[in-house]
């Protein structure tokens, strides 16, 4: 069987509508969680999911578990393996391939759909059309040398890139399921507030978009899955 490993920072970030497919994919999903795993000693995986968190990919003098975290990135990528980077873990792969990440003066919070470049249009990305995602970020990565720049918002120029098949980061959060969003209004609570935002308004953006952007984000991750099997198999 295939195995998944997923690095999760806070408990309601987790691979949301991923997992479901993923293990109707045939791979074992494991969580570790970031605060509490001794990464070093993590086995190689048939694919790294590395998750978003409330802190900064750069924060690795405050947090020391990012060194331990871009050790398992820059492996996984020495191996040529299968890698996913969703907001932080998108963050943390961009370093980890010598690109910056910095702060944008302000945070993107809230539902709104990607523009993909000519680049974006050609990969499992065009699949979400002008479904509207959840952001919920105050810092971007730049695009390393060796990857494709797919997508990007008003508020943030870099929202997606890959390299290759086998690597895809997104700075959007695809994987929530908007039925659960509940779980981000209280967890993030008090960043809300300090940024002034309703909570009531992502509610019924949420409620608005539960019929459509799981079966969206199902066709994404799928397709990008698809490319993995057929590269398995000598196909692509």
């Amino acid at each position: 069987m295939k195995t998944a490993v997923a690095i999760r920072h806070v408990h309601f970030e987790d691979l949301g509508v991923l997992q479901p497919l993923l293990q109707e994919r045939g791979y074992a999903v494991r969580y570790l969680e970031a605060a509490d795993a001794e990464l070093h000693a993590v086995p190689a995986a048939d694919l790294l999911v590395v998750l978003g968190g409330p802190i900064g990919a750069f924060d690795q003098a405050i947090h020391p578990v990012l060194e331990s975290e871009l050790a398992l990135i820059h492996r996984q990528l020495l191996q040529d393996r299968p890698l996913l980077g969703i907001c932080l873990g998108a963050q943390l792969i961009a370093r980890a391939l010598g690109a910056e990440v910095v702060g944008m003066g302000s945070k993107e919070i809230g539902f709104a759909p990607l523009s993909l470049n000519a680049q974006g249009m050609q990969s499992p990305l065009a699949l979400l059309g002008q479904v509207p995602v959840l952001h919920w970020h105050g810092d971007q990565f730049g695009i390393p040398r060796a990857a494709t720049c797919l997508a990007a918002t008003p508020a943030c120029a870099n929202q997606a890139f890959s390299v290759g098949h086998r690597v895809l980061a997104l700075q959007c959060h695809l994987e929530v399921d908007p039925a659960r969003i509940e779980h981000w209004l209280l967890g993030h609570a008090c960043e809300l507030a300090l940024e002034g935002i309703d909570p009531r308004a992502l509610r019924a953006q949420a409620l608005q978009l539960r019929a459509h952007l799981p079966t969206a984000a199902r066709a994404v991750f799928g397709a990008w899955l698809d490319g993995l099997d057929a590269m398995e198999g000598g196909t692509a």
